[in-house]
Order: structure tokens, then C-alpha cells, then sequence
């Protein structure tokens, strides 16, 4: 995370945790999805974590999301949470009700949805204020823009050149947006630049970028996963390194299922092992661990160690991602090839790559599982047990390679 200067001018952000996101189509809210080895809310946090002048970041939460968040923020230093209301109107008025600052403090407004803000952008947004009381980015329309008509056909054609797309972070002086709230708490503002508007407060508009993206659709999702690997990459100098990993484990005891990708699926035996016999999760542990170079899964839980007896391998699994990023390192695939006669795989692939996608917090699109058979050669073959192997590619700083 770089630290940028805001000139000496501190400033404290109110981040607008509170939406559910139906939009996404996705069971978990927007802003706790995973998003380039992280999440869209830790991304967003840490943003401005990186501004030497930051004074207080007050994120707002549904009360629903409350373990959600505990998980993904941990460890950073904000202020508590506090919960939001009804709109995103409410949920701002909430906190702005909850800081302790005095009427010429800089306070911004930021969507938790915008994790790809430039902090540069932040820089040029706060220093504003030496000579304005509200500002904001926006985003020049290119497209052409058109009224409906009766709602069925096209209308007048609008300029363009007047025309903003507006973003967050937006800023006031905390009093100025404070009793604008309270003066206007029963109406309906879509933003903050609306609400200090209607007192005939001035906006100063600072131009930013379509890459300062709002995450409300899958496609926007990836879309920021594209923006932060451009922006990491440019920061850094990345190369992309690749690990192998092969793992086999023989049927044991009869039993009604077995481990397999960090599920248990149906068959007629168990597998042998020390720990829980994932074949799946150990192949991909071991080629995590070889894109860095740091052994293998026997080297660092060695199964004569009473400790990994039973142990579930998605622990094992997160231990290997822990140590590619601690040396600056973001898993960008994992394609894992499971061979075996029984049991079928094909109806449990895809709940294989969400489970494994959510034990290291990755889009799911970065998992790839696949099966085959040996045509009944070799011990596959003979239902003798089960085997995987898996290549892993991760980005790392060219500094963590020497």
C-alpha cells in the first residue's frame, strides 16, 4: 500500500458499507466479494489508509454484515463501525451524526463500491479546500445522451459537454454537509452534492477517469479486477511464476464418502491419510507452494507431526497462499486435474471450484477443475485410489525473485 501527501490538510472519510447489492445477483453483498486477492471493502479501506492525512475512516454497515466485515477489515486501523439506515441518504446522516469534528473539517463521502479510486485523485480532491468548501470527482460523458420519449421512443438529443458523471469521494467542510442533512433529512437526494445544492452550496468539479469504477454488476467486477492488476503492475515490476503439485492417496476403510476438493462426496471408501486424505487440496497446496519455492506440503506439515492428524487441508491450502503473500504475491489461477475411475466428479465440479475459490477468497473464475481416467490402467484404473495434479500462476514482485 503507497502513501501519498495530501499537503498537509487532514481530512476524515465517511465509506458507505450498507447496501445489500441485489443488483450483483451474488449471496454475498458486493462489497465483501473478492477482488484481486482481496476484498471490494478492504481494497476500498486501504485506499485511503495510504493518505498521510487521514484522520478517521468511518465505514457504515448493515447490522446483517457485522461478521462479514469483522473478517475483512481486521487488523486495519479505522474506527468502529456503525450501521446505516434505510437509504444511503440515512446511513450517511448516521455518521455524520457519530464524528467529532468541528465545522471547518474536511469530511469526504465515499461509495465502498469504488475500490479503484486514484489516490492521486484523493491528493487533488482534499486539496481543494484550500479555496473551495465542496468538491467532488466526475467523469465527462462520451456516449451520446438521449430523452425517452413517452418511455417508448427517443427524445431530445442533450449535450454532452455539460453533462458529468458524478463519483465518489465527494467533499464538504463537515458543518456545510452536516446541516445540510438535517435540513433536508425527509427528502430524497440520490448524493451529497444534491443535498448541499439545495442550500446553494458551489461544487467544484475535479475530472477523474471511468476507471474510478462504481462495482454494481458482475462484468463491473471483473472490470476492477482489470483496473487494480494494471495499476499493481505499473506500481511494481511483476513477473508471473508457476508452480506444479501432484498428489495420490489409496482407498482405505469403507465409508460413505470421501475428501475431495473440500467436500465430502459420495463413495464406497475412504481415503488413506494423515491428515483428511484431500487429494485435491494437497496437489493445489503443492503447487502453491512451488511457484515460490518453498518446498512442498511434507516440508512444512510433515505427516508424523501428531498436530495434522485429521486436520481439514483447507488449512494447509490457506498456509501456502499466506506465504506468497507475504512476499507481495496474488494467486492469478489454479487448474487442478482430478484422475480417478470413481467417484464421478463431473457432478460435483462445480461446488469443487466454489469451495475452493471461497477458502482462498478468490473470484471463482480464477479455479479450474477437470477429471479423467487412466482407461482402467494402472492403479487408478483398478480402483485402487485416486490422484490429482495441479500448475498454480501467481503475480510477484520481480524483488522477491532474486
Amino acid at each position: 500500500m503507497s502513501v501519498i501527501d495530501t499537503k498537509n490538510r487532514e481530512f476524515s472519510v465517511i465509506i458507505v458499507a450498507a447496501g445489500t447489492g441485489t443488483r450483483m445477483n451474488s449471496d454475498i453483498p458486493k462489497q465483501f466479494l473478492p477482488l484481486h486477492g482481496k476484498t471490494v471493502l478492504r481494497h476500498t479501506i486501504e485506499n485511503f489508509l495510504g493518505c498521510t492525512e487521514i484522520r478517521n475512516i468511518q465505514v457504515v454497515i448493515n447490522p446483517d454484515h457485522l461478521p462479514l466485515y469483522d473478517k475483512v477489515t481486521k487488523g486495519l486501523d479505522i474506527l468502529p463501525p456503525i450501521y446505516g439506515g434505510a437509504t444511503r441518504q440515512e446511513s450517511v446522516f448516521n455518521a455524520l451524526q457519530s464524528l467529532p469534528l468541528e465545522d471547518h473539517d474536511i469530511i469526504l463521502v465515499h461509495d465502498a463500491a469504488r475500490p479503484c479510486t486514484s489516490h492521486d485523485k484523493i491528493c487533488e480532491l482534499v486539496s481543494a479546500f484550500a479555496t473551495h468548501q465542496a468538491a467532488t470527482l466526475a467523469a465527462p460523458i462520451t456516449e451520446t445522451i438521449r430523452l425517452k420519449q413517452d418511455n417508448l421512443y427517443l427524445g431530445e438529443t442533450l449535450d454532452r459537454d455539460q453533462l458529468l458523471s458524478m463519483q465518489t469521494p465527494q467533499g464538504f467542510h463537515f458543518g456545510i454537509l452536516k446541516s445540510s442533512h438535517e435540513k433536508h433529512r425527509h427528502e430524497n437526494f440520490t448524493d451529497d452534492t444534491a443535498i448541499v445544492a439545495a442550500d446553494n452550496i458551489k461544487v467544484l468539479t475535479i475530472l477523474s477517469s471511468k476507471d474510478n469504477i462504481k462495482i454494481t454488476t458482475a462484468e463491473d467486477l471483473d472490470m476492477a479486477e482489470y483496473i487494480l492488476s494494471k495499476s499493481y503492475s505499473e506500481q511494481q515490476n511483476h513477473i508471473i511464476k508457476t508452480g506444479s503439485g501432484f498428489d495420490v492417496h489409496a482407498f482405505g476403510d469403507p465409508a460413505p464418502s470421501i475428501r475431495i476438493g473440500g467436500l465430502d462426496v459420495p463413495h464406497t471408501h475412504r481415503a488413506e491419510g494423515h491428515s483428511d486424505a484431500d487429494v485435491v487440496l494437497h496437489a493445489i497446496t503443492d503447487a502453491l507452494f512451488g511457484t515460490i519455492a518453498d518446498g512442498d506440503i511434507g516440508s512444512h506439515f510433515p505427516p508424523h507431526d501428531p498436530a495434522n492428524k485429521g486436520k481439514d487441508s483447507s488449512y494447509f491450502l490457506q498456509e501456502a497462499q499466506k506465504a506468497i503473500t507475504a512476499k507481495g504475491g496474488i494467486i492469478n489461477h489454479i487448474d487442478t486435474t482430478i484422475i480417478c475411475e470413481a467417484p464421478k466428479i463431473g457432478p460435483h465440479r462445480e461446488a469443487m471450484r466454489n469451495r475452493i475459490a471461497e477458502i482462498l477468497n478468490l473470484p471463482v473464475s480464477r479455479i479450474s477443475i477437470k477429471a479423467t481416467t487412466t482407461e482402467q490402467l494402472g492403479f487408478t484404473g483398478r480402483r485402487e485410489g485416486i490422484a490429482a495434479q495441479s500448475i498454480a500462476t501467481i503475480s510477484i514482485p520481480e524483488t522477491e525473485t532474486k
